[in-house]
């Protein structure tokens, strides 16, 4: 749902998973992208927006639902996995909403203007939204990151997991303010910014998100996780099946995969070389076969997908892709769909 930004372009087309959202909230999409004038087949994937046509888009849902004011609790309240989108499938695999905030907090540094924030402390973890002072966000948008969060946990945990505070430059009043009451559990009080905190427990709770529909974007073989491998599968396979859910969360150690296969790594280390193999080439074979995958099966831009493979810079991937396969991105992904 988000884009990268350079210059004062949105470098990658909006989702369609956009599309699904709208109709969830009863809305029919493509008035909505008349009232916001931009083009019939936004949604199709191959546009590119700027900051404020994305604004735009919004002010156009907000203009086809009865309540506008209660527009985010509305798409708190839809919010689901039916859909593949980069944000949300990296935060659903992460293991709790800690490693979540800070994973997607390094994804919206490659989006454009908005900045997430996560202070932690022993009793709280704070999430708090920022954008440049001469490009503010329809009042809507942000509370919609507010709502964004709780609907995340609750989602994730499977839990009613309830915030311990909101705030909000200018929060709602009257009926708006006790229906968002209700939905969080505390009202939105009046702060210097757009912020919410969760309780030390609820942040470290486990995330239990099978994700199963946004698995189904996968091809068979790159479907094969952890709980669905039985006792004759190699090892190779069995980080593999690990590195299909940990990248996307940003983990694509040695230690890390160990941890997860309940061994240590020099036990992980003996065990591939018995295989003749070593835990860097299957690192590097995971990432190429979902590096084609999602330049073959998406619109998603080099740097969602750098994202989504572990790389903490874009140019890291551009380089080991070269490595890889001798080409760029985008002459494998027009080779592809050409």
């Amino acid at each position: 749902m988000e884009a990268r930004v350079v210059g004062e372009q949105i470098s990658n087309p909006v989702s369609p998973g956009w599309a699904l959202l709208i109709s969830d909230l009863g809305v029919n999409p493509s008035n909505v992208l008349r009232r916001a004038g931009l083009p019939r087949d936004l949604f199709n994937g191959g546009h590119k927006i700027t900051p404020e046509q994305f604004f735009a888009l919004w002010r156009g849902i907000e203009g086809e639902v009865d309540e506008p004011l209660l527009l985010p609790l509305q798409f708190g309240k839809v919010i689901s996995l039916e859909a593949f989108d980069v944000p949300l499938f990296a935060a659903t695999c992460s293991p709790n909403l800690n490693v979540a905030a800070k994973r997607l907090s390094q994804h919206k540094k490659l989006i454009g203007p908005q900045r997430l924030t996560v202070s932690e402390s022993d009793t709280e973890t704070v999430l708090g939204f920022s954008w440049p002072a001469d490009l503010a966000p329809p009042w809507s948008v942000a509370i919609t990151e507010l709502v964004f969060w709780v609907a995340l946990a609750r989602l994730a945990t499977r839990s009613k997991v309830y915030p311990v505070r909101a705030t909000a430059p200018e929060p709602p009043v009257g009926a708006a303010a006790a229906a968002y009451r209700e939905y969080l559990g505390v009202p939105i009080a009046s702060g210097p910014g757009y912020a919410v905190a969760f309780s030390e427990e609820d942040a470290a709770r486990p995330f239990l998100t099978a994700n199963d529909a946004m698995w189904e974007f996968f091809e068979p073989e790159l479907r094969r996780r952890l709980s669905e491998l039985d006792a004759e599968t190699t090892i190779a396979e069995k980080v593999r099946a690990a590195l299909l859910e940990m990248l996307p969360a940003g983990d694509g150690s040695m230690a890390g995969v160990a941890r997860e296969l309940a061994m240590s790594t020099r036990t992980l280390q003996r065990r591939l070389n018995e295989e003749e193999s070593t835990f860097q080439d299957v690192l590097s074979d995971t990432r190429e076969s979902l590096a084609r995958h999602y330049l073959s099966a998406s619109n998603m831009s080099a740097s969602e997908i750098s994202f989504l493979l572990g790389y903490d810079d874009p140019r890291s991937f551009y380089r080991a892709f070269q490595a890889w396969t001798g080409q760029t991105p985008q002459l494998v992904r027009s080779a592809a769909t050409g």
